[in-house]
């Protein structure tokens, strides 16, 4: 398996309690989860995306979000929910597995990338071009998620995909708490620095722009050869 570098920066943000983004930081698996706290209970949610994440580390990912759905409902009152967008290894590539409006991107080259799908309203009608980007960003109902892990709901399939990895790449996977706030040039030119300085100016630029939200980034160096 390739020896990554690996680094987390998370933070409750200026104007909640409570932390609801969890997150999973190992060499094998990469994962965050964001609680969806409009129905209460979040961080509860993503807490058991990551105990499962982590009791079957190597497991395909669609089996483990499936495990997740039962044990939401199994587990958390009606309607909790999470986000989940995670990365499992396997030599120089890696399975992709992501559901909800957490992100993950690639900087490659001096190019960034966004390698997940925004399961929202708004990335809908993008798609369908009934909207621009621009809009889409600035609409107040842009965090109305399509597709979540829910308890009580029919189970949503996640987007799943495996990608080839090459020296040099850096991945960020991050809660909307990042995105929502902060523009992507800024996230882009944050991350030129070592991955701890990195992570640390991710999470000041979300609290800089008001702190409205947690806030978590894990950031995924691939080494040169």
């Amino acid at each position: 398996m390739t020896r990554l570098g690996l680094t987390m920066a998370t933070d409750v943000g200026l104007r909640r309690q409570v932390n609801e983004d969890s997150a999973y930081l190992t060499p094998q698996v990469q994962a965050i989860a964001d609680g969806m706290g409009g129905h209460g209970h979040g961080d509860l949610a993503s807490t058991i995306a990551i105990d499962v994440l982590r009791e079957f580390e190597d497991t395909d990912l669609g089996f483990v979000v499936a495990e997740i759905a039962r044990r939401l409902d199994e587990r958390a009152p009606f309607g909790c929910g999470t986000t989940l967008t995670a990365m499992r290894w396997d030599g120089s590539r890696f399975q992709l597995g992501h559901i909800g409006d957490s992100r993950g991107y690639l900087l490659r080259n001096g190019e960034l990338r966004q390698i997940t799908r925004d399961h929202t309203m708004v990335q809908a009608l993008v798609d369908e071009g009934r909207m621009t980007a621009e809009e889409a960003a600035e609409h107040p109902r842009r965090n109305m998620l399509m597709r979540a892990l829910q308890s009580g709901t029919e189970p949503h399939e996640p987007d799943l995909s495996w990608h080839d990895a090459l020296p040099g790449d850096r991945y960020l996977l991050c809660s909307d708490g990042l995105t929502d706030y902060v523009e992507i040039e800024a996230i882009h030119n944050a991350l030129y620095s070592d991955r701890e300085t990195a992570a640390a100016e991710l999470v000041a630029l979300a609290n800089g722009a008001g702190g409205f939200d947690n806030v978590t980034c894990l950031l995924i160096d691939v080494p040169c050869r």
